[in-house]
């Protein structure tokens, strides 16, 4: 009796899942051996430094924050009044050359105006008039006009003003600037600490930023301002500091 041999046929899904599995496993081999050589990397010496970067820069924009307030003895007329001198502002800002996107209105308000009363009465105060505050922010994207904008918005009608408050528009490309430097002093130290340990920078295991540091705006109150005067106030912008933290790890060889 002759023999044979049956071939059973392998199903295509059982194919597939032995395929899959077979997939798996290999990444997991691979992934496994990385880790392995990444351990064994660290425990062969790692050093891990800080390092902080900064860029100091001059403003080349200013914030200006100015104001119309208005009192009557009734609301509609302090509005009336207050409306008309803001207007004269808006107009004496935009005649300067700043544009309509550089000037937002800001804390308008309508507040009652009470009566005093003699301590210790137990009469309660009325309304005795109404006052009216509307003003404008300014974004002044040329400096050398500001000196004389502050003068001329006072002319003009403004009789608050709230301040200067001095920004960089754009501070991405010093923000890098000073990441490039604090990954350079992060080095530098590393170098030092593994010089001094009889070793040497290997690869970059891991890099990471800890925080920035972005131009805070300053503040110069009015002082003086509100005397009205024909010469341009004086204003100093002075300057800001743009900063960036790393913390960066590498092998050690």
């Amino acid at each position: 009796m002759s023999g044979s041999i049956t071939v059973l046929p392998i199903r295509p899904l059982a194919l597939a899942r032995k395929i899959a599995f077979a997939s798996a496993l290999g990444v997991a081999l691979i992934t496994a051996n990385t880790a392995l050589a990444q351990d064994a990397q660290t425990l062969a010496g790692s050093i891990t430094m800080e390092g902080r970067g900064t860029v100091a820069v001059t403003p080349d924009m200013a914030v200006i924050t100015t104001n119309v307030v208005s009192t009557a003895k009734t609301a509609a007329e302090a509005l009336s009044e207050n409306s008309a001198s803001i207007s004269k502002v808006i107009d004496a800002i935009k005649g300067a050359g700043i544009e309509a996107k550089d000037i937002q209105t800001r804390g308008f308000g309508i507040y009652p105006r009470y009566e005093r009363v003699a301590s210790g009465s137990d009469q309660q105060p009325g309304i005795a008039g109404y006052e009216v505050r509307n003003g404008v922010e300014v974004n002044v994207r040329d400096l050398a006009k500001l000196g004389g904008l502050l003068t001329l918005v006072v002319e003009s009608g403004a009789n608050s003003v709230d301040g200067i408050r001095f920004e960089v528009s754009d501070p991405a490309d010093k923000l890098d600037e000073a990441r490039k430097k604090a990954v350079d002093a992060a080095r530098h130290k590393a170098e030092i600490f593994a010089s001094a340990a009889g070793a040497e920078l290997g690869t970059i295991i891991s890099i990471s930023e800890t925080g920035t540091q972005m131009p805070q705006p300053l503040m110069m109150r009015a002082g003086s301002m509100m005397a009205a005067s024909a010469e341009a106030v004086p204003v100093e912008t002075g300057e800001q500091t743009i900063g960036a933290n790393v913390t960066i790890r590498w092998a050690l060889k």
